[in-house]
């Protein structure tokens, strides 16, 4: 039998509360942060892929044609050239733009789903054999040919038909590459950015901003090259260097299928793949490309060499100096004297690893956390103190960023609070599922079934909160409501510590 929800109206709801702005809720510049560093993001893609050998080998030989005679002509359509690479990029995120409006938790359900996560794993695996040369990724000839009898229209629609080309001919290297991207963009943001005057879901923007920050840095060259043909002569011959890299990405991508692994692992809990698992996994792919860069290691389309150049012992160093910074996370989460903040964000949560007992915090109140939202609420109304809630999740790389970054800078000030944090996205079902009233975008009410512990955290934070990105921290004192403004993430350790200040203010006020 259905059953009318807390969440809403009888435990706390910002939409009557006075001390919450809704025009100024969370991190305003979250946002327009986000946009910037997933727009870097693609640039860095699409400058590994230039150096791969579908692309880099195209560079001379494509230029060269456009600007043979030296004709103005030639350099102008050399630039045109790089222009539709990043357009035809840019264009291919269009279709997520006109896609139904989705629910913000079914979008936060999606990134976090564990056969998607398995999914990717999958595919990233697929990627790395093929970076290292056991089989290759094509897109079908036929859509290749159609596009290269395309380029020979002429003008500016045989260019464009050239730029295609290329994209499509190169999908074994760039593919994996843009696949990376992409899984990286998918998130549960569902908010939205305004951009002359029209609203944009925030999730298509970031791959729109991506995807042509990747053609960006993959057209870019063509039309540098064509301005400065000179710089043509300095640039370094195809040779086996070039497979090098392709199989350095390819360890890349083994590293980023554990990670997609581990987050299907921890949502559901499984428990294969603790923190203490996940340093062994990358210290062995560590390891590995150090011993295949010194020549101990073998691919199929490897050359040998016979002295290491100044370059490849510069990776080596890094790799190796890489593999023994690892080394401490293999022993658990105790070793707070190495905190990895370098990687913070991709590992599993101190937490989530086998040397780790919340309960060894029993008898020392202030450092316990607490998992459940009503527990933490009747802990904090006998011992008078407010609620640091925390929704957050298992795969979120910005969460453990604050709990590993910035949290140790505040820790006395997080003593103050009763501490809980809430994973809206563990699959773990619950013991007795329910089913609540909740609010639609009609001004309605539907029922939802809460089937397991993910469910009922999301669904709190967003009828609740109005929310539905994580991180998400509120400062709530159970007799009053909301001490100060909800925010997100806010890697501004100073900033965060102004927050918790300003909220502990406002509880002693209300003494």
């Amino acid at each position: 039998m259905a059953h009318s929800c807390k969440y809403p109206e009888e435990e706390h709801n910002i939409y009557n509360d006075p001390l919450v702005d809704l025009n100024n809720f969370g991190n305003k510049e979250e946002g327009s942060n986000t946009l910037w560093g997933i727009f870097l993001l693609g640039l860095l893609g699409g400058i590994i892929a230039l150096i791969t050998p579908c692309v880099f080998p195209m560079i001379p030989l494509t230029v060269s044609f456009f600007t043979k005679g030296k004709s103005e002509k030639g350099i102008f359509n050399a630039a045109m050239y790089g222009f539709f690479i990043m357009l035809i990029y840019f264009l291919l995120s269009i279709p997520f733009h006109i896609m139904p409006n989705i629910d913000p938790e079914i979008l936060n359900q999606i990134s976090t789903n564990t056969w998607l996560n398995l999914l990717f794993f999958v595919i990233f695996i697929a990627f790395a054999l093929s970076f290292f040369g056991y089989y290759e990724l094509t897109l079908p000839s036929k859509w290749g040919n159609k596009a290269d009898s395309g380029s020979n229209t002429g003008g500016l629609i045989g260019i464009f038909f050239m730029a295609l080309t290329l994209a499509i001919v190169s999908f074994s290297c760039t593919g994996p590459i843009l696949g990376t991207l992409l899984a990286g963009t998918l998130g549960g943001d569902v908010s939205t950015v305004s951009l002359l005057g029209i609203e944009f879901k925030m999730v298509a923007t970031k791959l729109t901003v991506g995807m042509t920050g990747f053609g960006l840095a993959l057209g870019l060259p063509f039309a540098i090259f064509a301005l400065f043909p000179k710089l043509l002569s300095a640039l370094p011959q195809s040779g086996g260097w070039l497979n090098s890299v392709k199989v350095v990405l390819g360890f890349l991508e083994v590293a980023l299928a554990i990670k997609f692994l581990s987050n299907a692992d921890m949502v559901e809990q499984w428990g294969f793949v603790k923190r203490e698992t996940f340093f062994a996994l990358w210290f062995i792919i560590g390891l590995l490309t150090v011993l295949y860069l010194i020549g101990k290691i073998k691919f199929p389309h490897d050359t040998p060499f016979k002295k290491i150049s100044k370059i490849r012992y510069g990776f080596i160093a890094f790799f190796t100096a890489f593999t023994i910074y690892l080394i401490p996370g293999i022993f658990g989460s105790h070793l707070n004297w190495w905190e990895h903040e370098a990687l913070s964000g991709f590992p599993p949560p101190l937490n989530y690893s086998y040397t780790y007992h919340n309960e060894d915090n029993e008898d020392n109140e202030a450092n316990k956390v607490y998992y459940d939202y009503w527990e933490a609420i009747s802990v904090a109304e006998k011992q008078n103190k407010p609620v640091f809630i925390d929704f957050t999740g298992w795969a979120c790389v910005n969460c453990r960023k604050m709990e590993e970054n910035v949290f140790p800078e505040v820790d006395s000030l997080l003593n103050e609070f009763v501490m809980c944090q809430l994973y809206v996205d563990e699959k773990r079902l619950l013991d007795n599922p329910e089913t609540v009233i909740v609010p639609t975008s009609d001004g309605g009410t539907k029922k939802k079934l809460l089937k397991n512990v993910g469910d009922k955290w999301s669904t709190l934070q967003a009828v609740t909160y109005a929310s539905s990105s994580q991180p998400y921290y509120v400062l709530y004192q159970p007799e009053k409501g909301l001490l100060t403004n909800p925010i997100g993430y806010t890697p501004n350790a100073d900033e965060f510590k102004e927050w918790l200040e300003y909220g502990l203010a406002a509880y002693d006020n209300q003494e």
